[in-house]
């Protein structure tokens, strides 16, 4: 027997995987207009910043969801920028630190400011009780993910 809800939770994947993908274009495209910058940029200062000590290039690919050479190329150009810095293990040398630098620190701060902001505009239509609906849908559907 087929589930009757079977239609009605893929047109709601739909519609979130579009909601998703409109945000995240819309995102990707204020941090190249307003910043000169990418959403991969942003997500690795952003998961450096969070932790605020050293991530090896591992722990920094598993936190973004993303192989180890996408992480390494956005380092790459980060680091060139000289707003990430990296330093090798002292125990291991196979593994390298990065951190943010206080350049990055700093410019990080103020992407996030306006970042924070934008994202704000674009879920404002959303109400209190709206932000309280869906996170408790998301968190549940979460835990009930296989």
């Amino acid at each position: 027997m087929t589930d009757p809800l079977s239609k009605r939770r893929l047109k709601m994947w739909i519609r979130l995987l579009g909601v998703t993908r409109h945000a995240e274009a819309h995102l990707r495209e204020f941090l190249r207009v307003n910043h000169d910058t990418t959403l991969p940029r942003f997500d690795v200062m952003a998961a450096l910043y969070r932790r605020r000590e050293p991530l090896t290039m591992s722990e920094l690919s598993r936190l973004l969801l993303v192989s180890n050479g996408n992480a390494t190329t956005v380092v790459d150009r980060l680091e060139r920028d000289g707003l990430v810095r990296r330093v090798p293990s002292e125990t291991d040398r196979r593994t390298v630190h990065v951190s943010l630098t206080d350049e990055g620190l700093r410019q990080f701060e103020g992407l996030a400011v306006d970042h924070e902001r934008e994202v704000n505009a674009l879920f404002s239509g959303l109400s209190e009780a709206d932000l309280d609906a869906i996170t408790d849908i998301l968190k549940r559907m979460r835990k009930e993910a296989p």
